[in-house]
């Protein structure tokens, strides 16, 4: 790798830890091609990413940067994973490195917060983006389901007691 590729490499690096919601650090020591690809094919329908690169390029590209704490975590095979949301990625990781004891999670950062392993497992536990929408959607939405079952309920009993009295007559 010549000089221009390994600052342009920096300067991705850089952009990762400027605009993720969160990153998260892990080694990946022992994993195979597949597990690597089933990891990054999950983290890509969680909608963040996968990234391999040399600790010394990612130590240089933290440098200044308000997550430069986690540099620490910097060390032997290590793999970043990260995404917008500020959840996906450590959701996505904590599960496989559930089922894969090979991936081994290091720490990470959330914003300007730098995060131990308990800190990641605890933001992976966190509802995400959609789920909080959805929720959210779902409180706003059921008082208008309940004024339109109210509204509508009168209506509907006095029809049944205007068909029981025709029924009557006939």
């Amino acid at each position: 790798m010549d000089r221009a590729q390994k600052e342009k490499v920096v300067e991705e690096l850089g952009q990762i830890f400027e605009s993720s919601g969160v990153v998260v650090v892990a080694h990946y020591e022992g994993m195979t091609v597949a597990q690597m690809q089933d990891l990054r094919a999950k983290m890509r329908e969680a909608g963040g990413s996968v990234r391999v690169a040399k600790n010394k390029l990612a130590k240089i590209a933290l440098e200044g940067r308000p997550c430069a704490s986690i540099a620490d975590y910097l060390t032997g095979m290590t793999v970043l994973s990260y995404s917008e949301d500020p959840v996906a990625a450590a959701k996505v990781v904590d599960a496989y490195a559930k089922t894969n004891d090979k991936l081994v999670i290091l720490g990470g950062a959330m914003g300007d917060s730098a995060l131990d392993v308990a800190g990641v497992k605890a933001v992976a536990q966190m509802p995400s983006r959609e789920e909080l929408i959805a929720s959210i959607v779902g409180c706003i939405g059921a008082p208008a389901s309940n004024i339109a079952g109210a509204i509508g309920a009168p209506a509907s009993n006095i029809a049944s007691i205007l068909s029981t009295i025709e029924e009557k007559a006939a």
